[in-house]
């Protein structure tokens, strides 16, 4: 039993992880992350084909979709075109991600150390989902939850089929974080589980940190609460929604890189991880940050001992924990009156 709550705390640390990030991201722009897994799998074989010396296709994906968010802009300041404005531009969606493919090209020839290629990974992964945001969602930020998850589907689906394109349909496995080993009593802590661990308590430190303390942080809550509100104090909610995608990203890519030392992930093994973090933060309501958390970590145990005792059913048994919440949440939620065009 150990060691299966051992095994379920770490599947759920990462499970916790995205779901704080799909929490973040609804609250602040309405948008349903389907693609979240997309960003697990792009960080993992990311990280994993750069330490196998190989380049990784996802360096060229995000200058490619930067030089798209810059035609984005060019044509939505087309009427008022400043030079400041598009010399910022041209540095953060073309320059920026030039030089990162330029970085990726000469470091994959000279397989570097596990600390270049966990930064590459992240800086790659984090600019696709910022300009995915701009090309994908920001034009719709306006329009209705079912209008963005239909997009959201089709960022995910798209996202798969150049995952296939970058990465075959091999699975990969990247080196660990941190070697090493120790035991405590009967139970045997690797430094890579001790490594998510410390990144996943870590990482909630530094956003509720970063919620309470930064004007950053306070103005992403206060677009949550209302974003019409916000718009009305002065905030860019522009700017919120891509730091929430930025979040999302570096969140989606660092929980992948933890995952591959441990086991082997193919081009579309994201999309099921997302939608164990994607149960969580359902459980959570989408609102609840702490009771996300800990119904992450309640989905990784259950997934632990029903794969242990019932592996057949293992992925019936913890979707089907979605039934009861929803049917309990139907039953306390107050009855409105259905919207008429």
């Amino acid at each position: 039993m150990l060691f299966l709550v051992q095994d379920g705390i770490t599947n759920g640390a990462i499970y916790a992880l995205l779901g704080l990030a799909l929490v973040l991201v609804f609250a602040v722009t309405r948008v349903i992350l389907i693609p979240q897994g997309e960003f697990v799998t792009y960080g993992a074989l990311t990280y994993a084909s750069l330490a196998a010396g190989q380049m990784p296709g996802t360096a060229k994906l995000a200058l490619a979709l930067g030089i798209g968010a810059f035609a984005f802009d060019l044509f939505v300041a087309r009427k008022a075109l400043h030079g400041r404005l598009i010399l910022r531009s041209v540095l953060a969606n073309v320059v920026l991600p030039a030089i990162v493919l330029a970085l990726t090209i000469y470091f994959a020839a000279q397989k570097p150390p596990v600390a270049i290629c966990i930064a590459l990974s992240l800086v790659i992964v984090a600019m696709i989902g910022l300009y995915l945001y701009r090309i994908a969602f920001q034009p719709l930020a306006h329009t209705s939850v079912l209008v963005l998850l239909i997009a959201s589907v089709g960022v995910h689906l798209a996202l798969q089929g150049l995952g296939l394109l970058f990465f075959g349909a091999e699975g990969q496995r990247g080196p660990a974080v941190l070697s090493g080993a120790f035991t405590a009593g009967a139970l045997r802590f690797t430094g890579q589980s001790i490594t998510v661990y410390a990144i996943t308590v870590a990482f909630i430190v530094g956003l509720w940190l970063f919620f309470g303390l930064t004007l950053y942080g306070k103005a992403l809550r206060a677009t949550a609460v209302n974003r019409l509100g916000a718009r009305l104090a002065g905030i860019r909610t522009t700017l919120s929604g891509q730091i929430a995608f930025l979040l999302a990203s570096v969140i989606g890519a660092l929980s992948g890189i933890m995952i591959v030392p441990i086991t082997t992930l193919y081009y579309d093994s994201g999309f099921l991880i997302g939608l164990k973090g994607f149960v969580a933060a359902i459980i959570g309501g989408l609102v609840s940050y702490p009771l996300t958390a800990v119904a992450a970590l309640v989905v990784g145990i259950v997934e632990a001992f029903s794969s242990f005792y019932a592996s057949n059913y293992k992925e019936v048994i913890v979707f089907m924990l979605l039934i009861p919440v929803l049917l309990l949440r139907s039953l306390a939620a107050p009855a409105v009156e259905e919207e008429k065009d």
